[in-house]
């Protein structure tokens, strides 16, 4: 195994003690998957066609099937630039996504001006760009000479509305700050989601030039409208096989599970558990692999322990 009892709940100190290695996707920073995600079949048909139709790719599957890492993959391959990612939840709001408009922090602003200028001091100007920033899809919608990569996931959580209201969104390609078109300074440099970048939105109006590559991610927990669907190519995980397994682990843990032996047991019964109806993650076995194939030995009973710890069903407590 690669761990060892570095605690032993025996409230001894031991600042010595050695700690295992982290596994390859636990290291920080994070590396991208990119390079070891192994695509399904049928995805690579849907990615193409939802690049060439210049629409949304909704993929469900259950929870670690990869969803999420396809647009690493896809922005990687295609040079896309790093991923802009709107993870949603049943508070997320269209506008949120598009821009948010900081108006607290503008009145706050706009108090200390008026106190300077009491005070004899120059009041400044009142600049609204500085209370702008873009959101994810408002920043994936800029002008650009190739499309953007956005993720969007978890679309299944979000509000009943919210799926409609992105409608007409993703028709156009654009979308209006409202704020900035009640100012007589209808052009500013606003704010990406990128950190400190600025762009300039001239009248208050922002229109792709490149409809961005968008990837929404769903788990199945709730309906779609049609009307939202019909917009989106759309493709549904699989169950994996034992042979999709066994390549994803030699890519994650550089290990050659074979036919037999108690990895290739393993596998089998993680790929016979998702065939009976359980909800088991791809990352919850490379964990147990990565822990139970390490240089030092174990018992029968402990490595027992450790499945049971780390293969648990995930749609139970």
């Amino acid at each position: 195994m690669t761990w060892n009892t570095s605690y032993r709940g025996d409230g001894t100190v031991r600042a010595d003690a050695a700690l295992p290695e982290p596994p390859p996707w636990r290291t920080f920073p994070v590396r991208s998957a990119a390079e070891v995600f192994e695509p399904p079949t049928g995805l690579t048909e849907a990615v193409n066609a939802a690049l060439a139709l210049r629409r949304p790719l909704l993929i469900t599957g259950g929870p670690g099937t990869g969803k999420s890492t396809v647009i690493e993959q896809v922005a990687t391959e295609l040079a896309l630039g790093p991923v802009l990612r709107w993870h949603v939840t049943s508070r997320s709001t269209l506008g949120d996504a598009l821009y948010r408009y900081d108006v607290l922090g503008r009145i706050h602003a706009h108090r200390l001006q008026q106190e300077t200028a009491r005070g004899g001091g120059e009041a400044g100007t009142d600049d609204i760009a500085s209370f702008l920033t873009l959101g994810p899809l408002g920043t994936a919608l800029l002008p650009s000479s190739r499309p953007r990569a956005l993720l969007i996931d978890e679309i299944d959580k979000a509000d009943l509305d919210l799926p409609g209201d992105l409608l007409d969104v993703l028709e156009r390609g654009e979308f209006r700050i409202a704020e900035l078109l009640r100012e007589e300074q209808r052009s500013a440099w606003v704010r990406t989601w990128e950190s400190e970048d600025r762009r300039l939105v001239e009248n208050g109006h922002v229109q792709c030039t490149e409809f961005p590559f968008i990837l929404m991610t769903s788990n199945g927990e709730q309906e779609l409208p049609a009307p939202f669907l019909r917009r989106c190519v759309r493709y549904s995980m699989p169950l994996p096989t034992a042979g999709l397994v066994r390549n994803v682990v030699r890519r994650h843990l550089d290990l050659d599970v074979g036919e037999s032996g108690p990895a290739a047991e393993l596998v089998q019964q993680f790929v016979q558990r998702l065939a009976g109806g359980e909800s088991l993650a791809i990352d919850q076995l490379l964990a147990t692999l990565h822990l139970l194939s390490g240089p030092n030995g174990s018992e029968s009973a402990e490595r027992e322990r450790v499945v049971s710890l780390l293969m648990r069903d995930l749609s139970g407590a």
